[in-house]
């Protein structure tokens, strides 16, 4: 993507079943599954660079021992950085302490991180600090081990003030105005409250406090502290959590916004984001590793027994379409194929743009995230230039000679890697001009195989804000001085802001809106701003349930090519002399190529939860009252 969008986040739990004596037998070291969750961070790393944190706890630690270990940071490598942390405190220990090497025991008791649970993080951070207070596993503390509980997420609520006030009714002190330390504590309390319970019982039956500890953690239902604690969320949300005795889940959203994977044999029972990650790091088949459902948790007992729970009654389904176009790892099998479709389905409006012209066409991409789906495109055009190469075979019929079919043949479509991205290029001259010429170098093209008489297809995964397009990739584009750059993008056009987790908070920042308002300036239409604001305000007041996306009547009254070309003019001046055009996927074809994961609100403005209203009405009160807020 040319414009730089921010994500929240990557999550990875670990629940070894066995001893650890089992893993240094088997795999010649107890820290297995310490080394698995850095393979499992690293490889999420496409979904956080900001910050990356890990947490583990220890089963059946004595009295007076150390069971909970957690690491963050906000370094520029924070994976790095952390297991470099770690990996340097145990080898001091081993430097002071030799007889801790092949006692796993001694380890376990010493070591910091050798634990048997493990809950891991990649964090990009959608708005506020980037400091490492911000930085997940969250943990709140207690003496009681049951009433620990640790915390990590990929998700974003959009009802934190409901819920922040609901702590507040149950007379709690939140120390921060944050979804994460609500969720937290909101599920903190239902568990303070659950062990609370299940001791008054036990003490009932005759038990003293000392007995009752190892009773709690076997009766304590997590998914009944599941459910009253996420009764009233609205949001997209994977939410991880340890209690301090042993127990794990992961939770997802009831849309099933955001993507959580797991797999389970009889050594461990693994959850992430990514479902390639777990393929990959323990090497089993695509089919043995299952999608968690929508309003289900996946719990796992201090025991080791591990149960699917539905927590939620699961909505229509809605899963994020922008992750499988973007954010997600292109070598999971399914996303690899939907990326593929994508950029086939686009060739026909490509083919003709170009006139069918495919001798003067040169076809490239944006790198990285695009190149899957360039791949589909190029196979189209491929098989395009196989049927004239055909038709043109039949029609000569014998009259073609041995040098004419060859010269018929050897035609294929012109491929090259046009664009080059560079490292990243850091703006810190402040003054206007200076800067916009640092943008404009952000990338670089490679020069020597564009004629004047080509056309220049150009495929990137998406388009956004446009700033990047317009500041840097056309002007670039244009200095190889093609007849005709066309631009195609593998996702529709992105009219609505998210609140699910994806970092476009306002309106005014979408080229899509901003295309739109000029069209209705071009046609004399542009009451309907004032009117869909004052629309919007009076449904300030209204619950959510109520609330209505009246922001769709901004672009019904124009067609979606309409809304396109205007783009494209939005985007290019007069230092370009290429033609410019612009082809976005109709929604139609994202569904095509998509069709498990329907999540376009992006796009349509169809959102999943009654929050996404209430946010874009907030957001297009911010655009016409000029309030820079964020819309959630």
């Amino acid at each position: 993507m040319s414009d730089a969008l921010k994500h929240e986040c990557g999550i990875a739990v670990i629940r070894l079943l066995k001893p650890l004596e089992f893993y240094k037998k088997k795999y010649g070291t107890a820290f297995y599954g310490v080394n698995k969750m850095y393979l499992m961070m690293e490889k999420q790393h496409n979904r956080g660079q900001d910050g990356a944190g890990l947490a583990s706890i220890k089963l059946d630690t004595k009295p007076g021992e150390r069971y909970i270990s957690r690491v963050r940071s906000v370094a520029q490598q924070p994976i790095q950085d952390i297991f470099g942390q770690i990996n340097d405190r145990i080898n001091k220990e081993f430097s002071e302490h030799p007889e801790y090497k092949d006692d796993v025991a001694l380890q376990k008791k010493h070591l910091p991180y050798i634990g048997e649970v493990l809950l891991g993080h990649v964090r990009y951070g959608t708005f506020g600090k980037n400091s490492v207070e911000s930085v997940h596993p969250f943990l709140r503390q207690n003496n009681w081990m049951h009433r620990n509980l640790i915390m990590a997420g990929n998700f974003n609520m959009t009802n934190v003030k409901e819920l922040f006030g609901n702590l507040i009714e149950l007379g709690q002190h939140p120390k921060e105005y944050t979804d994460t330390i609500t969720i937290m504590e909101k599920i903190g309390h239902f568990l303070d409250d659950a062990v609370s319970k299940i001791y008054k019982d036990l003490k009932k039956e005759g038990y003293n406090k000392r007995q009752a500890s190892p009773l709690i953690a076997e009766r304590l239902k997590v998914s009944k502290i599941l459910k009253r604690a996420a009764k009233n969320w609205d949001g997209g949300y994977a939410m991880a959590g340890l209690i301090g005795h042993g127990d794990s889940f992961v939770l997802r959203d009831p849309a099933g916004i955001r993507p959580a994977y797991y797999y389970q044999d009889d050594e461990i029972v693994v959850v992430a984001s990514e479902r390639p990650v777990i393929q990959t790091v323990f090497d089993v088949k695509f089919e043995d590793i299952k999608e968690l459902d929508p309003g289900h948790a996946i719990i796992t007992k201090k025991s080791g027994k591990v149960a699917i729970k539905k927590i939620l009654e699961p909505l229509e389904r809605k899963s994020c379409s922008f992750e499988r176009i973007y954010f997600s790892r292109g070598s999971d099998a399914e996303i690899y194929q939907e990326r593929k479709m994508l950029g086939k389905l686009l060739m026909p409006k490509v083919l003709e743009a170009i006139n069918n012209d495919t001798k003067n066409t040169v076809f490239s991409y944006i790198p990285n995230t695009a190149e899957t789906s360039f791949y589909g495109m190029v196979e189209t055009a491929e098989a395009f230039i196989n049927k004239t190469k055909t038709a043109a075979i039949l029609n000569g019929q014998r009259s073609l000679s041995a040098a004419k079919v060859t010269e018929i043949l050897s035609e294929r479509a012109r491929i090259e890697k046009i664009a080059i991205k560079d490292v990243k290029l850091r703006t810190f001259i402040t003054e206007d001009s200076s800067r916009d010429d640092l943008v404009a170098h952000v990338y670089d093209v490679t020069y020597g195989v564009i004629k004047p008489t080509d056309n220049l297809v150009i495929i990137d995964d998406s388009i956004v804000r446009g700033t990047t397009l317009k500041m840097s990739i056309l002007k670039m584009l244009d200095r190889l001085k093609p007849k005709k750059i066309i631009v195609v993008s593998s996702a529709p056009q992105i009219r609505y802001p998210d609140c699910y987790g994806i970092d476009m908070a306002n309106l005014e920042s979408l080229v899509a809106f901003r295309a739109a308002l000029a069209l209705l300036k071009d046609t004399n239409k542009y009451d309907i701003v004032k009117n869909v604001y004052d629309r919007c305000v009076q449904q300030k007041d209204l619950d959510d349930k109520d609330v209505q996306n009246f922001v769709k009547d901004i672009y019904s009254p124009f067609t979606d090519q309409e809304i396109s070309d205007k783009i494209a003019e939005l985007l290019s001046d007069d230092s370009i002399k290429a033609e410019i055009k612009i082809i976005f996927q109709p929604v139609e074809n994202l569904h095509k190529a998509c069709p498990n994961h329907l999540g376009d609100w992006y796009f349509t403005g169809n959102y999943p939860t009654a929050g996404g209203n209430r946010v874009v009405n907030r957001a297009f009160i911010n655009f016409y009252e000029g309030n820079k807020e964020r819309a959630y």
